[in-house]
């Protein structure tokens, strides 16, 4: 398997990753997600790409909020827009996958071009703004499906300037929460997306308390996390994270998309003209590593965190763990390094637990900073 993933390696930095980069990435990620749904539909497509891709061990298996996690890296929001991978992401080897976000409306985002690659900063420059077929269509789809993993349903509001008003866009995260409610093992609230119109108006407590109480009164007995923003202070964090606390939130997932253009790890060069959108990728990774450590050390007891935000090796998702993530999302990784990371994670996970004698990875979570080193 060690000697199959090199060559998965190979074949993908030199010869299909060379040509997807010389090509438009929002088109290349769209025929992507047309091969990877053509794969899904063939039963002998998905055995076959598992014996490629996937590695089990019982050590990285998972009990959280009553629901079984495989592993514990997972595809990240706004990947598979309009949930049509749930097929085949579980033979690519993820232990779960989340979709969307999707809105309460249909909506097509905003103008292109709206997607761009950052080669030296290893990220993306992000400009989608929820392009998504809506949550009825997406729930009429997912109907007709069953799940070998666990499936997380992202909602958000609609990108509209219908949804500015306070209200308005309550009603509409409201609409797809309860339609897309029985079709999730767990539903994330996004309040993060930096590139709908009228900004991120739930990441004031106030807004977001509204938000909450009135999700509250749809009915469900599954897991709720909050999607989190990564640009703000940690004081308007913690006024966030106390209102979610009072509320039907079982989890934080750390984090959305950066504004920030200072980080060190962009390339200035790269971004220059390039005004708008969220980043995402390496630029990351050392901000959404401080908010985890930050919020595990404050409210770990409270939450279960999953860490997201520059995930490119199994040392990083390692670190994210030992920071306090149960577990692991990414996207922009497997764009960069190729499909057979996911196996290359989980692989180097189990190493990395062993080396450090543990002995399942719960027992890892949090124990950098159980011992002081954050």
């Amino acid at each position: 398997r060690m000697f199959a993933a090199g060559l998965h390696r190979f074949a993908y930095r030199h010869i299909a990753k060379p040509i997807f980069f010389r090509r438009d990435p929002e088109t290349v990620h769209d025929a992507v997600v047309r091969f990877g749904k053509t794969l899904g539909r063939a039963s002998l497509a998905r055995r076959i790409t598992a014996l490629l891709f996937q590695y089990a061990h019982p050590m990285l298996e998972q009990e959280i909020l009553g629901i079984h996690f495989p592993n514990p890296v997972g595809l990240t929001a706004g990947f598979d827009k309009n949930a049509e991978l749930t097929r085949i992401v579980p033979s690519v080897g993820f232990g779960f996958a989340e979709v969307g976000s999707i809105t309460g409306e249909p909506c097509e985002g905003n103008p292109k071009p709206r997607l761009w690659r950052l080669p030296k900063s290893q990220g993306l420059m992000v400009y989608y703004g929820l392009k998504n077929d809506g949550c009825e269509a997406i729930a009429r789809r997912l109907a007709e499906e069953r799940f070998e993993i666990p499936i997380g349903i992202s909602v958000a509001k609609t990108n509209s300037a219908e949804t500015i008003d306070t209200q308005a866009g309550i009603a509409d995260y409201r609409k797809a929460f309860q339609t897309l409610e029985p079709l999730a093992d767990y539903l994330t609230v996004n309040i993060s997306c930096p590139n709908a119109f009228g900004g991120e108006p739930f990441t004031a407590p106030e807004r977001l308390e509204l938000l909450l109480r009135e999700l509250e009164t749809v009915p469900t007995a599954k897991p709720v996390f909050l999607k989190m923003p990564v640009d703000l202070g940690t004081e308007a964090v913690d006024a966030l994270v106390a209102v979610a606390a009072r509320h039907r939130v079982h989890g934080l997932i750390l984090a959305n998309l950066t504004k920030r253009r200072d980080h060190p790890a962009i390339h200035q060069t790269e971004i220059q003209g390039l005004d708008k959108g969220g980043i995402s990728g390496k630029p990351m990774y050392d901000p959404s590593n401080e908010l985890l450590a930050h919020l595990f050390q404050t409210v770990g007891s409270r939450f279960v965190l999953i860490g997201s935000g520059g995930v490119f090796s199994a040392e990083d998702a390692y670190e994210k763990i030992r920071r306090g993530a149960s577990l692991i999302q990414l996207a922009t990784g497997m764009i960069f390094q190729g499909p057979q990371l996911i196996g290359e994670i989980n692989r180097g996970l189990v190493a990395l637990l062993c080396r450090d004698g543990f002995f399942h990875i719960r027992e890892a979570v949090g124990s950098g900073c159980k011992k002081g080193v954050y």
